[in-house]
């Protein structure tokens, strides 16, 4: 379980594939802090630590995670959220986070607005997932608050010190990102798609 308050980017320093898998090595400033067997989120996505040094560690993704994350478009050099588990006695400053990417998104618009951000997420609604206004949406493993919530569509407002200390300066239009939806409300749309018949929805 994780809070969605970014700890640190990563770079990514090697990417090895091995049949349907994709093991990424990172270089991070708490690289030698890490321990095998330990779940760090990544851009939002739960990998575990499969080997280390002092200043490098490694996760392998599977094919499913690369078919529901970003992780399989990385190339050397990108910078990449990391978020160590959260302890069971920490505050939670952001919002509870699984590190279950549920789908992917694609930035629409970035605007400026003095001193600030707002950048615009496009995804497939099919899935059955949503936003709500002033809901909490993980976006690259960042806890967020929802504004301008739309089917399909929403905006988030971000402040200097995460523009800084996340990948989000590195996001541009058409650029892909991790969604993790609030889990009460994805709980709320599935039983709304069980016991729902579609007169009772209108």
């Amino acid at each position: 379980m994780f809070s969605g308050i970014v700890e640190a980017t990563a770079r990514v320093a090697a990417l090895e594939r091995e049949k349907e898998n994709l093991h990424i090595t990172l270089k991070c400033s708490f690289a030698n802090e890490l321990k095998v067997d330990q779940s760090i989120a990544h851009n939002g996505v739960c990998l575990t630590v499969v080997r280390r040094d002092d200043s490098t560690y490694t996760v392998t993704a599977i094919l499913e995670t690369l078919q529901k994350s970003n992780l399989g478009l990385l190339k050397l050099g990108d910078e990449v959220n990391v978020e160590r588990s959260m302890k069971i006695d920490s505050l939670l400053n952001g919002h509870l986070v699984q590190g279950h990417v549920d789908q992917t998104a694609v930035c629409t618009d970035v605007r400026e607005a003095d001193g600030s951000w707002y950048f615009t997420f496009a995804y497939d609604p099919v899935a059955g997932n949503i936003t709500v206004e002033k809901g909490s949406i993980a976006v690259n493993g960042v806890s967020l608050t929802v504004v301008n919530s739309q089917h399909g569509s929403f905006q988030v407002a971000i402040i200097p010190y995460t523009y800084e200390h996340t990948n989000f300066h590195a996001i541009r239009k058409n650029t892909v990102v991790n969604l993790e939806f609030d889990v009460v409300g994805k709980y709320i749309a599935k039983l709304a798609q069980l016991y729902m018949s579609p007169a009772d929805g209108q």
